[in-house]
C-alpha cells in the first residue's frame, strides 16, 4: 500500500491549521517539503513539546513525504529560541535530506506564505498555494500523524497545550471529541472562577464559554484568561460594536496596513482601506473591501498595530465574506515584491506578550504522559477542508477505538473519521457522532 492510501486511510489532515487533507499533499510532486516547527502563538506550546519528545516521528514522516513527493530537499522550520527542541531535532536528521531553517521569534512566523520565504526565498501568487512555487508544508504534529499512519494507525488522539489560568499549564494527549471541561480538569481545574476560553490561540484562535465543545484534529489548545482581561472583553463585543466603533474612531493612521505580514511580503492587503468600507453604502462597499481579499487574518492588525484599539481584521474578514458572496475576486496588478522594510517592522513575540497583557501567563506546559479517558466523546464528521464525512455507524452499535465511523470516497476532498474511544454509538447525524462508554 502506497504512503497517499496510508494517509487517507488515517484519515490525517492539517494539525496545524485549517485541516487540509495530507493525502493530497504526498501525492504532488514538488522540490522542497517544509516543515511547520515555528509555533508562533502566544501562550501555545504543544509543537515545542511534540518536537521534544517524539523527534524520530516526526523526522520519519517527513523522510516518508520527501520520497512520496520527490522532493530533493526539506526545510524544518523552528525558532532559534527553542534550543531543546533543535538539540532533539538535529540528531534525528543526522545524514537526512533535511535542514534547519532557524527563525526569529517574530509573530506570525508559522504562517506558511513567510515560511516559505524564509526558508526558500519564493513568494508565493496571491490567492495560490505553496504548490504553486514547488513546496508542500506540513505542521510538525501532521509528520508525527504520518508516521502513525504508516503503522496503520489512524488520527484518534490529538495533541493539546493547556495555559492560563490553570492550576497545572500542561500538554498531553486527548482523544478527539473529549470536552473542554475535560481538558482542563486534566489541568488541575482553573485557577479562577469566571474566566474565558481562547480555542488554539489568543490570535487566530476563537473564544467561547461553552465548555461542553470538544477537541477536533485541529484543536492546538486552550488558553484560560479571566473574564475581566481585556482579551476576553473586547472578543466578546458584538459585530455590529466593533462596525460602529470603527466607523466613527478611525483616523486612517494606516498603522495597521504598516504592519501587516502579508502586505511587507507584497501582497495588496490595505487594511486601513478595509476599514472605509465601515462608512460606505453599499456602492462604495467593493471598492474598499477587495483590499481584504489576501488577509491572513494573523490578527496583528487588530491587536498590535491599531492605536484606537478598533477591529480591522474583523473588518477584512467581512470583506473577504463580502466578496465571496459576490463571487468577486481581487486580483493583485502588481508584482508580489518584498517591502523594504519588512525586517524593521517584525513583530518580537515578547513585545505582543507585553501589548496584551499576557506575561503574568506565560508558563511552560510540560508533556503530561497521563491519559485523558473521556466517558463520552462528540466527534464531528467534518473537521477538515472539503466534505464531510458521511457516518457508517448506527445507534446501539458498539465500536473499537481506531474503528472507520465516518468515510469519504478516494475521489473526494475529504478526511475518513474513526472512533477515538471503545464506546456504543448513541447519536448520529450528518454533523457529528456520539460514542458513550
Amino acid at each position: 500500500m502506497s504512503l497517499t492510501e496510508k494517509i487517507f486511510n488515517a484519515g490525517v489532515v492539517g494539525a496545524g491549521g485549517a485541516g487540509f487533507p495530507t493525502h493530497i499533499k504526498a501525492k504532488s510532486k514538488i522540490e522542497y517539503v517544509i516543515v511547520n516547527g515555528a509555533e508562533c502563538e502566544p501562550l501555545i506550546h504543544k509543537d515545542f513539546v511534540m518536537m521534544v519528545n517524539f523527534p524520530d516521528e516526526i523526522v520519519n514522516g517527513v523522510n516518508e513525504m520527501i520520497n512520496s513527493t520527490q522532493a530533493k530537499k526539506s526545510f524544518f522550520g523552528i525558532k532559534a529560541k527553542n534550543s531543546e527542541a533543535i538539540f532533539a531535532i538535529e540528531k534525528s536528521i543526522a545524514n537526512s535530506k533535511i535542514e534547519l531553517c532557524q527563525l526569529g521569534d517574530f509573530y506570525p512566523s508559522g504562517d506558511e506564505y513567510e515560511l516559505v520565504y524564509a526558508a526558500t526565498k519564493r513568494l508565493i501568487p496571491p490567492h495560490g498555494l505553496p504548490l504553486d512555487v514547488s513546496c508542500v508544508v506540513n505542521n510538525v504534529e501532521t509528520f508525527y500523524n504520518i508516521t502513525q499512519a504508516i503503522k496503520n494507525k489512524p488520527v484518534t488522539h490529538k495533541l493539546v497545550s493547556v495555559s492560563g489560568a490553570v492550576k497545572k499549564p500542561s500538554t498531553f494527549f486527548v482523544p478527539i471529541g473529549t470536552s473542554f471541561k475535560e481538558l482542563i480538569e486534566h489541568c488541575g481545574g482553573a485557577s479562577i472562577s469566571d474566566f474565558g476560553v481562547f480555542v488554539s490561540g489568543i490570535l487566530m484562535g476563537n473564544l467561547t464559554f461553552n465548555l461542553n465543545e470538544v477537541v477536533t484534529k485541529t484543536t492546538a489548545g486552550l488558553i484560560i484568561l479571566p473574564m475581566e482581561h481585556y482579551l476576553v472583553d473586547r472578543q466578546k463585543r458584538p459585530i455590529k460594536d466593533m462596525n460602529r466603533i470603527g466607523k466613527s474612531a478611525c483616523d486612517q493612521c494606516s498603522y495597521c496596513t504598516e504592519f501587516c505580514p502579508r502586505y511587507l511580503l507584497g501582497y495588496d492587503v490595505q487594511p486601513h482601506k478595509v476599514m472605509r468600507s465601515l462608512g460606505f453604502t453599499a456602492s462604495g462597499e467593493a471598492v474598499w473591501n477587495k483590499f481584504a481579499d489576501l488577509c491572513c487574518s494573523c490578527g496583528l492588525c487588530s491587536l498590535y498595530a491599531c492605536p484606537e484599539d478598533l477591529y480591522p481584521r474583523e473588518a477584512c474578514d467581512q470583506g473577504k465574506v463580502y466578496l465571496k458572496q459576490k463571487n468577486e475576486k481581487y486580483y493583485q496588478p502588481k508584482e508580489v515584491k518584498v517591502h523594504p522594510m519588512k525586517e524593521g517592522r517584525r513583530v518580537p513575540l515578547k513585545m505582543l506578550l507585553k501589548k496584551l497583557d499576557l506575561v503574568r501567563f506565560d508558563a511552560h506546559t510540560p508533556f503530561n504522559k497521563k491519559p485523558v479517558e473521556p466517558g463520552v466523546v462528540k466527534i464531528f464528521l467534518k473537521q477538515h477542508i472539503g466534505k464531510s464525512a458521511t457516518p457508517i455507524v448506527s445507534i446501539g452499535e458498539n465500536v473499537k477505538e481506531g474503528q472507520l465511523i465516518g468515510d469519504v470516497s478516494v475521489n473526494e476532498l475529504g478526511a475518513k473519521i474513526h472512533a477515538s474511544i471503545n464506546g456504543r454509538i448513541t447519536h448520529v447525524s450528518d454533523e457529528f457522532i456520539r460514542i458513550s462508554k
